[in-house]
């Protein structure tokens, strides 16, 4: 299996418009692991693991994001690693 691991700054009206449980909402249901979390700059972070069709398509969709989101940027800062399985929330970093 081709597995991808990227971590991801997701930019915009990002916070306060449910996006990190949309996150983690959409990311099991592709069957991807990490994690998500606010950003104290105002910015979600995440880091996206699994088969790289799956991770790509959840980047797709991070540029919509949640219906009140306003996405103005998804840049992947860094790729490579390995999250723990499964999908969480982590506290604002």
């Amino acid at each position: 299996m081709n597995v991808k691991t990227v971590t991801v700054r997701i930019e915009g009206l990002v916070q306060g418009v449910y996006y990190r449980a949309w996150t983690e909402q959409t990311a099991c249901r592709l069957g991807i692991d990490g994690w998500v979390r606010n950003r104290r700059d105002g910015c979600v972070e995440a880091v996206f693991s699994g088969p790289g069709d799956q991770v790509d398509e959840m980047l797709r969709r991070c540029a919509d994001g949640p219906p009140d989101a306003k996405v103005t940027d998804v840049v992947v800062i860094d790729e490579g690693g390995a999250p723990p399985s499964g999908f969480r929330v982590l506290p604002t970093a």
